[in-house]
């Protein structure tokens, strides 16, 4: 396998093959846009400099509490990780970046870098893992990790928090994310202020540790693996866990993290109010925490959060630079096209929301018009902004359409007759 995982020429030649149809396609979309009074030529490069990371476990096949059934190829270990996510950006040009989880990330930060070097990538947050007992930890976190009745126990978490620091300067990340499993499975088993100071306390000593040109994302999750309660349930408190912590402290949205019907945007509208949007988890889900393909089930709940991004942009908003990422557990597809999907359909909402016409808006909302306000977000939403998509990969020298140039090379069968096959077992994301 080459280190860029796709010949150039299977990309030229697919790429080749759909140019002529582009080239037509922007002409028109550019000939709509300009009747709109928007330059296709501004939104096109500023959707070429945008990128999500891609979380290194998102390239292994995911699975539920029940079952994970794998799939072919799957990377043995972080530098087949990277290998794929290699591939995802070549072919998108859109993910710039790896997320890394420690300890299933482990290696030597030299070698990490050298391999990210060579596939033409960079490292974003890093993630901790103090909800699940790793081999060799003395302290098992069944009942908790920061927030651990046990002093030994909550050290150990905090640790655990720092040496993600450490490795994260050595491969030039500048973000930490702090999720928890923490809570509580019947009522009465934990005394919940008492839970959420020892929590508290703990993330001051992980945020010492911080560099000062650091960030830290805390997480909110409404349930799951505790049923009855969780110590981050919801944005609220991820807020005021932010404003104990500092300066350097942020919330981060997961789109999932959510119960159904809740309004994502306005959440995201707030913490860009107040200065502590740190950045998101893109995914979808149907009932909450499904971690489905970004833009599987609502692409406008995806528009209108990146509405509310645009305006913050726009505006100039006080501490606003949120991380992107991609957080989805792929069960029946195959991982790297889900990825390259969903980048696609993040990009595809950055570029809808640029088209919103933000002066009509605001017109038709200090005229209390919701209608007329409502149609104006549609306008943009409805706008088929693909040849700016495809048009932005081509210029990058990426694939104009990268699923089918993926297919077309036979990475999957390549990688497939490398990579031992893995065997299949119990609920859990790789």
């Amino acid at each position: 396998m080459s280190e860029t995982g796709i010949a150039k020429d299977v990309i030229a030649t697919q790429n080749a093959a759909a140019s002529a149809r582009l080239e037509a396609d922007y002409a028109a979309l550019g000939e709509h846009l300009d009747r709109r009074g928007i330059d296709i030529e501004k939104i096109t490069a500023k959707v070429g400099t945008y990128g999500v990371a891609v979380p290194s476990w998102g390239v292994g096949t995911g699975g539920t509490r029940f079952a994970r059934f794998p799939g072919k190829g799957e990377p043995r270990d972080i530098f087949d990780k990277l290998e794929d996510c290699g591939v995802i950006h070549q072919l998108t040009g859109a993910t710039p970046t790896v997320s890394l989880h420690i300890p299933w990330d482990k290696a030597d930060p030299a070698k990490l870098k050298e391999k990210a070097n060579a596939l033409g990538l960079g490292f974003d947050a890093m993630n901790s893992n103090t909800f699940q007992d790793s081999p060799g930890q003395q302290h098992s976190y069944k009942y908790g990790s920061l927030s651990h009745t046990d002093a030994a126990t909550r050290q150990q978490a905090i640790d655990h928090n720092i040496e993600c620091i450490e490795i994260g300067k050595a491969i030039g990340s500048k973000a930490l994310t702090v999720w928890i499993g923490d809570g509580s499975n019947f009522p009465g088993q934990t005394n919940f202020t008492a839970q959420f100071e020892r929590y508290l306390a703990s993330m001051k000593e992980v945020a010492k540790a911080l560099p000062s040109d650091w960030r830290i994302f805390t997480e909110h999750k409404m349930y799951e693996p505790a049923f009855y309660s969780t110590v981050v349930q919801d944005w609220g408190t991820n807020y005021m866990i932010a404003q104990e912590l500092g300066d350097q402290a942020y919330c981060l949205v997961d789109l999932g993290h959510h119960a159904p019907n809740v309004n994502i945007e306005m959440i995201v509208a707030r913490l860009i109010q107040f200065g502590k949007l740190g950045g998101f988890h893109f995914n979808d889900s149907k009932y909450g925490d499904d971690d489905l393909d970004t833009a599987s089930i609502d692409p406008y709940r995806l528009f209108l959060v990146f509405n509310e991004l645009v305006d913050a942009e726009q505006r100039g908003a006080k501490n606003f630079d949120p991380a992107h990422m991609l957080d989805q557990s792929h069960n029946v597809t195959d991982p790297i096209e889900s990825l390259m999907q969903s980048a696609m359909e993040v990009q595809r909402a950055y570029a809808q929301a640029l088209l919103v016409d933000r002066k009509a808006l605001a017109a038709y909302q200090e005229d209390n018009d919701a209608l007329m306000a409502s149609q104006t977000l549609k306008t943009a939403f409805r706008t088929d902004v693909e040849p700016i998509l495809a048009m932005a990969r081509k210029r990058k020298d990426a694939a104009v359409d990268p699923i089918a140039t993926y297919r077309a090379a036979g990475y999957r069968a390549k990688v497939a007759a490398i990579r031992p096959e893995s065997a299949g077992g119990s609920g859990g994301i790789v």
